[in-house]
């Protein structure tokens, strides 16, 4: 607890480390060229690494993706989660990162979707929209939001 009080009051703190986990590489054009400029724009903002695991049905997927993210903050995208606008999920990210957060993981499932299991033993289950989406799509969304989150963070013009 000192470490943080000390880390607050000289103004500084460590920005976390974002690990986004998707079931399968995307396939389709716009998806995968839309991955590539989002994980471009994200390089000049801190650490933001998206790795693909294996696709499958929701039990293994779900298992693979609770392994690949052990040790983090596990945000699962589930169209049943939590719904919030940009502002709070930036003000949920910077209280993580107060409390001394080192590492997050976004977690996007197979097709058939994520367990219960994981969903419950989830930190936060966050719904993108209330729509079911395409995993590629959620994807890029996702990515999306973590830039204009990262772009709110460094008080630059991107979100308007």
């Amino acid at each position: 607890m000192a470490a943080l009080k000390n880390r607050l009051i000289r103004g500084r703190v460590d920005p976390m480390k974002h690990l986004i986990l998707a079931a399968g590489k995307p396939a389709l054009g716009y998806a995968k060229s839309g991955v590539e400029e989002y994980l471009k724009r994200l390089k000049r903002y801190g650490t933001y690494e998206l790795k693909h695991i294996k696709d499958g049905n929701s039990k293994d997927v779900s298992q693979r993706l609770h392994e690949a993210s052990a040790g983090t903050l596990r945000i699962v995208m589930d169209e049943r989660g939590e719904s919030l606008t940009t502002d709070k999920l930036t003000q949920r990210i910077k209280g993580w990162e107060m409390r001394g957060i080192k590492r997050a993981s976004y977690l996007i499932g197979a097709s058939d979707g994520h367990t219960q299991s994981l969903r419950s033993e989830a930190d936060m289950v966050w719904a993108l929209s209330p729509l079911t989406l395409q995993h590629e799509l959620a994807l890029v969304v996702l990515l999306e939001q973590i830039y204009r989150i990262a772009t709110i963070q460094r008080g630059e013009p991107y979100h308007r």
